[in-house]
Protein backbone atom coordinates (compact mmCIF):
# COMPACT_ATOMS: atom_id res chain seq x y z
CA UNK A 1 0.00 0.00 0.00
CA UNK A 2 1.07 2.94 -0.78
CA UNK A 3 1.52 5.89 1.80
CA UNK A 4 1.46 10.20 1.47
CA UNK A 5 3.59 12.02 4.21
CA UNK A 6 2.18 15.56 4.51
CA UNK A 7 3.55 18.32 6.43
CA UNK A 8 0.95 20.94 7.57
CA UNK A 9 0.49 24.37 9.45
CA UNK A 10 -1.21 24.39 12.33
CA UNK A 11 -4.49 26.46 12.33
CA UNK A 12 -4.98 28.60 15.29
CA UNK A 13 -8.10 28.53 16.78
CA UNK A 14 -9.99 30.79 19.05
CA UNK A 15 -10.99 30.35 22.53
CA UNK A 16 -14.73 30.74 21.56
CA UNK A 17 -14.70 28.64 18.37
CA UNK A 18 -12.61 25.71 21.02
CA UNK A 19 -15.75 26.42 23.71
CA UNK A 20 -18.46 26.21 20.85
CA UNK A 21 -17.10 23.12 19.66
CA UNK A 22 -16.67 21.66 23.04
CA UNK A 23 -20.36 22.60 24.25
CA UNK A 24 -21.58 21.54 20.65
CA UNK A 25 -20.20 17.91 20.44
CA UNK A 26 -18.82 19.58 16.92
CA UNK A 27 -15.57 18.97 15.77
CA UNK A 28 -13.18 21.97 15.73
CA UNK A 29 -11.59 20.77 12.25
CA UNK A 30 -12.79 19.65 9.47
CA UNK A 31 -10.06 18.17 7.34
CA UNK A 32 -12.68 16.99 4.51
CA UNK A 33 -13.76 20.79 4.10
CA UNK A 34 -11.06 22.58 5.00
CA UNK A 35 -7.48 21.29 5.04
CA UNK A 36 -4.62 22.98 6.74
CA UNK A 37 -2.38 24.70 4.37
CA UNK A 38 0.52 22.57 2.73
CA UNK A 39 3.78 22.65 3.37
CA UNK A 40 5.32 19.63 1.99
CA UNK A 41 4.40 16.26 0.16
CA UNK A 42 6.21 13.14 0.03
CA UNK A 43 5.14 9.60 -1.06
CA UNK A 44 6.18 6.32 0.38
CA UNK A 45 5.90 2.73 -1.38
CA UNK A 46 5.45 1.22 2.33
CA UNK A 47 4.50 1.47 6.06
CA UNK A 48 8.33 1.45 7.59
CA UNK A 49 9.18 4.15 4.38
CA UNK A 50 6.13 6.31 5.47
CA UNK A 51 7.73 6.69 9.17
CA UNK A 52 11.02 6.66 8.24
CA UNK A 53 9.86 9.88 5.90
CA UNK A 54 7.54 11.21 8.95
CA UNK A 55 10.61 10.69 11.58
CA UNK A 56 12.59 12.76 9.51
CA UNK A 57 9.88 15.57 8.63
CA UNK A 58 9.30 15.55 12.53
CA UNK A 59 12.81 16.86 12.75
CA UNK A 60 12.54 20.41 11.08
CA UNK A 61 12.33 23.09 13.53
CA UNK A 62 8.49 24.60 12.83
CA UNK A 63 6.96 20.73 13.46
CA UNK A 64 9.16 20.78 17.06
CA UNK A 65 7.84 23.95 17.78
CA UNK A 66 4.61 23.30 17.32
CA UNK A 67 3.92 25.54 14.38
CA UNK A 68 3.38 22.00 11.96
CA UNK A 69 2.57 18.86 12.55
CA UNK A 70 3.16 15.86 10.32
CA UNK A 71 0.99 13.70 9.05
CA UNK A 72 1.08 9.58 7.34
CA UNK A 73 -1.99 8.87 5.43
CA UNK A 74 -2.66 5.71 3.83
CA UNK A 75 -3.77 5.91 -0.03
CA UNK A 76 -6.04 3.47 -2.28
CA UNK A 77 -8.65 3.23 -4.65
CA UNK A 78 -11.20 5.48 -2.61
CA UNK A 79 -14.74 3.93 -2.89
CA UNK A 80 -17.02 6.07 -5.25
CA UNK A 81 -19.95 6.47 -2.62
CA UNK A 82 -17.47 6.84 0.24
CA UNK A 83 -14.52 9.24 -1.01
CA UNK A 84 -13.19 9.87 2.77
CA UNK A 85 -13.71 6.46 3.87
CA UNK A 86 -10.68 3.96 4.69
CA UNK A 87 -11.29 0.66 6.37
CA UNK A 88 -8.34 0.08 6.80
CA UNK A 89 -8.19 -3.38 4.84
Amino acid sequence: MRFLIVRTEIRAAADTDIAAAWAGGGRLRDETTTPEPRRQVVHAEDRDAALLLARALACVGAVRAGRHRVKVLPLEEADPGHPYRWDGG
